[in-house]
């Protein structure tokens, strides 16, 4: 129907020949353009151009049956619960902030230690580990060992080092864990090994210090912690060194003048036929004892893990000689300059088992 939308008669508004305005005349003024009201009314109906719906009544399914329901995916299941899974292994430094040996020296004690191989355990006379209940315990000074290092009275030494002193290992003259003696394989029971260093005010604010266990022999020659067999906590950066002659593991703040700082382990017999589980020491590792060191600071825990923790498969060494397995003495590492007391009677010490 051609003339169902014809359009108005009359040309549309905007093609009315406007008269020209002269700008300079400012009397004159242009005549109106728009035009009488309701003159171009819109149609009663909608063009044909306005959209519509579409009628799909004509589309046609696609071939076959339609597709089944995929099956629920429950992702709780697909993804385990990764807080139940151990730590992961902390990453051991190349270097320490601080202080460091040289490579010659770490090869000078790697090969003494390849001379000197683990010695067995020692039967302890009763007279010496009674003295060591009541924390009567002596200490040797090593040969490099540049300054004092007194006893003022049963169970607390007192030393300090001069600023030219090398690295150096005190250590008691006795063990203070002996296999045959305190063993839970043997006695049936946990045990504890403890002591305390308190350093002295006036140190200065580097403690060139370090708190650790060795088995014997250790080379008096290096610190604490750099070898086999042997585990300590270092002052000067508060790393822990466990056969680890590089920079540690991060663990603790550096020590403090006027701090009191404590390192024990205590050795627990293992069930070997309880399950693996997460809550506890429970693995499927079949090593007869559980290790744990911890460490105190002003008579509080602060800090401790456990020595079969995971580590890197590659640069961690093994922890030979530090599982309930050797005789076990206390060594306390010192160089440069720093002042202290050693205090194995537990009457004196701040921490409270």
């Amino acid at each position: 129907m051609p003339d169902q939308y014809a359009p108005p008669p009359g040309p549309p508004p905007s093609h009315v020949q406007q008269p020209y305005h002269d700008v300079t005349d400012q009397a004159q003024t242009a005549p109106s353009s728009a035009p009488p009201p309701n003159q171009y009314n819109p149609p009663p109906q909608a063009p044909p151009s306005q959209p519509y719906e579409y009628d799909y009544s004509y589309v046609k399914p696609p071939p076959g049956p339609p597709p089944k329901d995929q099956p629920y995916h429950d992702w709780e299941t697909a993804v385990p619960d990764t807080s139940l899974l151990p730590p992961p292994p902390s990453m051991g430094n190349q270097r320490s902030a601080t202080n460091n040996a040289t490579e010659q020296e770490a090869e000078q004690g790697e090969a003494w230690c390849l001379q000197h191989p683990f010695t067995p355990p020692m039967t302890v006379p009763h007279e010496l580990l009674m003295a060591l209940d009541r924390g009567d315990v002596g200490v040797i000074k090593p040969r490099g060992y540049r300054g004092d290092l007194t006893r003022t009275r049963q169970g607390v030494w007192a030393g300090n080092t001069k600023s030219t002193s090398p690295d150096t290992s005190i250590s008691s003259a006795n063990p203070v864990y002996s296999v045959y003696a305190h063993s839970p394989l043997n006695t049936g029971r946990p045990r504890t090994i403890y002591y305390e260093v308190r350093i002295s005010k006036r140190n200065r604010s580097e403690v060139s210090l370090a708190l650790g266990y060795a088995a014997p022999p250790y080379p008096t020659f290096r610190l604490p912690g750099w070898h086999r067999g042997c585990l300590a906590v270092h002052g000067d950066d508060g790393s822990k060194y466990i056969n680890d002659r590089w920079g540690g593991k991060d663990f603790t703040q550096p020590f403090k003048p006027g701090e009191t700082i404590g390192l024990g382990m205590t050795f627990t017999a293992r069930d070997t036929n309880a399950p693996p589980g997460y809550d506890g020491p429970r693995t499927n590792d079949q090593r007869p004892l559980d290790v744990e060191i911890f460490l105190t600071r002003e008579g509080q825990r602060s800090g401790g893990w456990n020595l079969h923790e995971e580590g890197d498969a590659e640069e961690d060494l093994p922890v030979v000689g530090l599982e309930g397995l050797n005789d076990l003495y206390a060594v306390i590492g010192t160089f440069d300059q720093v002042e202290y007391k050693l205090i194995f009677a537990p009457t004196e010490w701040m921490y409270r088992p």
